[in-house]
């Protein structure tokens, strides 16, 4: 399938409007251009205009705020950018005093396999922790030293290794795993915390994702790396008292690397479902949040015994 790249042209004081539009149309997601963020940035490098390209200010101040969205090229496709130009045009005549910009689109067909393997480019090889290599399927390393290579091919799965959330989960993962532990990682994604726990001897017991495609992507990585996930689970287990009760306990080691908000509501399941002495390794968390999460593992009956930060993401080690 082909999609359609759509650009709508406005300005910083038009994104909330237009996020509007996009909302009442079921069009999710957008990716934003802020001119605001561009003058901001030439605005904190004024000091340092040796070391900034001339002709890049320029453009940079003539951009103008833009938001990106991508639509099936399909009939039913065209017939929504249709409507998104019809209410463009209906908001841009109520701004009669010109704040919203242009308030127009500009189209382009983005064909699927650019889509897909466009950002590969990007991704190459680089170390996490002291033990691993992550290497994506599509590179090759010629000597990897000390290290493990740790294959992945995140599809369109999170978990590729370069977030900082992704790093300090496998750093303490190192630091926890000792040889046949049985662990459960809830939010697997790409699989690579169960691949990584399972290279450094932990037993990935289970992996369970809200995201069907995921447990796939997790199995084939396992595979490709050498390592065995027993089972894959299906569903949100904060809503489904099943699913929670399929998933089981007795674990030694618990990864969720997801979101402030799910951890806080999970803390209670993850102490439940872990053994006595065993260890929760959490991420996803801002900064701005980590007390509030920290405070909720203790209420939950947990020990904390490492937080780490790392450019605003915070990681916890938690001890039952």
């Amino acid at each position: 399938m082909d999609w359609i790249e759509v650009t709508i042209f406005t300005t910083t004081a038009g994104i909330d409007p237009v996020e509007g539009v996009l909302e009442d149309l079921g069009i999710e997601g957008y990716a934003l251009e802020d001119a605001a963020d561009f003058e901001e940035f030439l605005q904190d490098t004024e000091i340092y205009w040796d070391y900034v390209d001339e002709k890049l200010c320029e453009e940079l101040r003539g951009q103008e705020t833009k938001l990106k969205v991508y639509i099936e090229d399909s009939d039913d496709g065209r017939a929504q950018i249709a409507a998104l130009n019809d209410r463009l045009a209906a908001l841009k005549a109520t701004d009669t005093d010109d704040v919203l910009g242009r308030l127009v689109t500009d189209q382009s067909v983005t064909r699927q396999e650019d889509w897909e393997w466009g950002w590969k480019q990007y991704f190459k090889p680089f170390p996490v922790g002291e033990k691993f290599l992550i290497k994506p399927s599509w590179e090759t390393v010629d000597d990897p030293g000390a290290r493990q290579i740790l294959e992945i091919d995140p599809a369109s799965s999170f978990g590729t290794g370069t977030h900082d959330t992704t790093q300090l989960c496998i750093t303490m993962l190192e630091k926890t795993v000792k040889g046949g532990e049985k662990l459960l990682d809830m939010g697997t994604g790409s699989g690579i915390l169960a691949i990584a726990a399972g290279m450094l001897g932990a037993n990935p017991e289970v992996a369970v994702d809200i995201d069907e495609h995921c447990l796939t992507c997790a199995l084939e990585n396992a595979e490709r790396n050498g390592v065995t996930i027993k089972k894959t689970l299906h569903g949100d287990a904060l809503r489904d008292d099943k699913l929670a009760e399929e998933i089981g306990g007795g674990y030694d080691i618990i990864c969720a690397n997801i979101v402030a908000d799910i951890i806080i509501g999970m803390a209670p399941m993850f102490f439940e479902k872990l053994k006595e002495g065993g260890t929760l390794i959490t991420s996803g968390i801002i900064e701005e949040r980590a007390d509030e999460v920290g405070q909720a593992l203790e209420q939950a009956g947990f020990r904390l015994t490492d937080r780490q930060i790392s450019n605003g993401w915070a990681a916890f080690t938690a001890v039952r």
